[in-house]
C-alpha cells in the first residue's frame, strides 16, 4: 500500500503544473477512456499533443496517421475524428498511428513538465493504474484531475482519483457504485442532451463509466519530436510485461 500523505490530487492545468513523481493525468470524459478503447481497437500507437497545429504538421510527417481531437467536446475542424469513443471507426484506425489533442487530458500532459513520470488515467483502467503504481512504490504520488476544459471542476475526474487513491491505501470508497451511476445526473448531463447529442453522444457516456475493464495503463513518453505512448499490461499478481513499444 501507499502512505496517504504520499498521495496528492491536484485539478486543472494549474494542478498538472505543480504535479511531481509518478504522475496520473485523469480526463475520464473523454480523453483517456478514449485511448484505452483505441489501443484495444488496435491502433499501432497514441501521439498525444498540446495544439491542432501540431497535430497536422506530426500527421504530415508519419505515414498511416489519424487526427483525432476535440474544442471544448467539438471535433477539430479537419480531423478525421473527435473525442468520441462511440463513433471511431475501428477499421479505419487499426493498425494506425493516432496523434491526439484534446482541451483537457492532453493539456495536461503537456503541462506536466516536473513530474517524473506520467501516466493517464480513467475509470476504465483505474485499477490497473493502481497496480502499476503499487509495483513502481513511488516516493509521491500526483492524481491529477484535468477538468472541463481543464478549468472547472469535473465530478467523473475528481471520482476517479479518489477511487484510485482508496486502491492504493487501502481504504475503501464508499458508495462506489452509486456514485459511479449518479454521474448521469451530476456531471455526465449534457450526454442525455438532445440539443447536444452530435457532440457527446449518450453512448460516450456508457463506455466511459465502465470501470477496470483493461489491464493496462497508458505510460508517456517524450522525444525529440513530442510525446509518444505505449500500452503496459498488469498481469494478476501486480507483475507487468511490457507491450512492444509503440510508434516513436
Amino acid at each position: 500500500m501507499i502512505e496517504e500523505n504520499k498521495i496528492q490530487i491536484l485539478s486543472y492545468i494549474e494542478g498538472a503544473k505543480k504535479a511531481r513523481g509518478l504522475t496520473v493525468i485523469i480526463d475520464v470524459f473523454r480523453a483517456f477512456s478514449l485511448e484505452c478503447y483505441l489501443y484495444d481497437m488496435g491502433v499501432k500507437g497514441i501521439r498525444p499533443v498540446e495544439t491542432i497545429e501540431e497535430a497536422f504538421l506530426l500527421g504530415s510527417q508519419i505515414d498511416h496517421s489519424i487526427l483525432i481531437g476535440e474544442r471544448r467536446g467539438k471535433k477539430c475542424e479537419g480531423f478525421d475524428f473527435g473525442n468520441s469513443p462511440s463513433t471511431v471507426d475501428r477499421e479505419r484506425i487499426k493498425g494506425a498511428t493516432v496523434i491526439h489533442t484534446t482541451s483537457a487530458g492532453t493539456q495536461g500532459i503537456a503541462n506536466a513538465r516536473k513530474a517524473e513520470e506520467i501516466i493517464t488515467g480513467s475509470l476504465v483502467n483505474a485499477r490497473a493504474v493502481a497496480e502499476y503504481i503499487l509495483k513502481k512504490n513511488p516516493k509521491e504520488v500526483s492524481l491529477v484531475c484535468m477538468g472541463n476544459n481543464g478549468v472547472t471542476y469535473a465530478a467523473e475526474d475528481e471520482l476517479c482519483a479518489l477511487y484510485i487513491k482508496s486502491l492504493l491505501t487501502g481504504v475503501s470508497l464508499e458508495n462506489f457504485e452509486q456514485r459511479v451511476k449518479d454521474l448521469q445526473e451530476k456531471g455526465g448531463e449534457h450526454f442525455f442532451n438532445e440539443r447536444t447529442q452530435e457532440i457527446f453522444p449518450k453512448e460516450d457516456f456508457w463506455l466511459c463509466i465502465k470501470y477496470d475493464i483493461f489491464p493496462f495503463v497508458i505510460k508517456v513518453n517524450r522525444q525529440e519530436n513530442g510525446y509518444f505512448t505505449e500500452q503496459i499490461f498488469m498481469k494478476n499478481k501486480g507483475e507487468e510485461r511490457k507491450a512492444e513499444k509503440r510508434e516513436k
